[in-house]
């Protein structure tokens, strides 16, 4: 059967037709201004993994060279390339792949987490999968933003809120994290945990005999001495004026009064400072 459209059918078949046009001309405009102007590296991927859209900050952020004229050659292509040359540049490679992986054999997940490159830069990754109307996986959308400068900035503030500023060892409350921690460890794999209490003998007198600069290196000298009589795992503290703690994880009693000896010992040698070189240091342990 044959239908002829009035003139008002018509009308409105054509503005039909035109009204979708323009919001298809919309939409691909609005997807390339997100795209030029967002500060991520920006990659859409479908259901079966073919690239629907990626940025040119994506090569910028990843610091890969875009091998093609525009980053619209590689739309309709897998994404595997993009991929592989993405992995070439992380630290580490399995569990970045591994977490891919699984992303993407999982849409109900999304991800937020930092990856850290080879050339030590932190990228905030965030994924989410596309749903349509009815819930069902169209794709996924991948962000990566460079964050190292914010997690440097993040690192010397924590350094500065757990360290004590004169002699770098760390401070009262970075001693009572740590010593809440290996305390768990400790009762939790049932081994050995020792503390040391120093403190510099007649550090007053010290002070009102050279001054406060020297006591100040003294200080300085004296826990450069004991970090240098301590291993690698043993957490020195400065929790007074010149009270000391140190945290000695995996040791008994007979080994730490090895190592308060140790310790005391360590300054017999030393000068006390290099300033006032008639000052003589000790200290106390218990």
């Amino acid at each position: 059967m044959l239908h002829i459209l009035t003139d008002e059918q018509h009308t409105k078949g054509t503005f039909g037709m035109a009204h979708s046009n323009d919001l298809n001309e919309f939409n691909r405009s609005l997807l390339r201004a997100i795209n030029d102007s967002s500060p991520d590296g920006i990659l859409v991927v479908n259901r079966q993994d073919i690239i629907i859209s990626i940025n040119q900050r994506f090569f910028t952020v990843w610091d890969i060279p875009c091998i093609a004229q525009q980053p619209e050659d590689f739309y309709n292509k897998p994404d595997a390339p993009i991929l592989q040359l993405a992995t070439e540049r992380v630290l580490d490679q399995d569990a970045f792949l591994t977490r891919v992986r699984q992303l993407y054999d999982n849409p109900e997940l999304t991800d937020v987490c930092d990856v850290v490159l080879k050339d030590g830069r932190t990228l905030e990754r965030h994924s989410t999968a596309l749903l349509g109307n009815h819930g069902h996986y169209l794709g996924r959308v991948w962000y990566f933003r460079d964050v190292t400068e914010k997690k440097k900035l993040e690192n010397e503030l924590r350094l500065l809120a757990e360290t004590d500023p004169l002699t770098g060892v760390a401070n009262r409350r970075q001693f009572y994290r740590r010593a809440n921690e290996e305390t768990e460890r400790s009762k939790r794999m049932s081994r050995p945990l020792s503390v040391i209490m120093l403190d510099i003998d007649c550090f007053k007198d010290i002070n009102d005999r050279w001054g406060h600069e020297a006591g100040d290196l003294i200080l300085q000298e004296t826990t450069i001495a004991w970090r240098e009589a301590l291993r690698v795992q043993d957490i020195l503290a400065r929790v007074g004026g010149e009270e000391f703690v140190v945290l000695l994880p995996d040791t008994d009693l007979i080994a730490a009064q090895a190592a308060a000896k140790r310790l005391k010992q360590s300054l017999a040698h030393r000068k006390a400072s290099s300033e006032q070189p008639d000052i003589v240091c000790t200290a106390s342990a218990g």
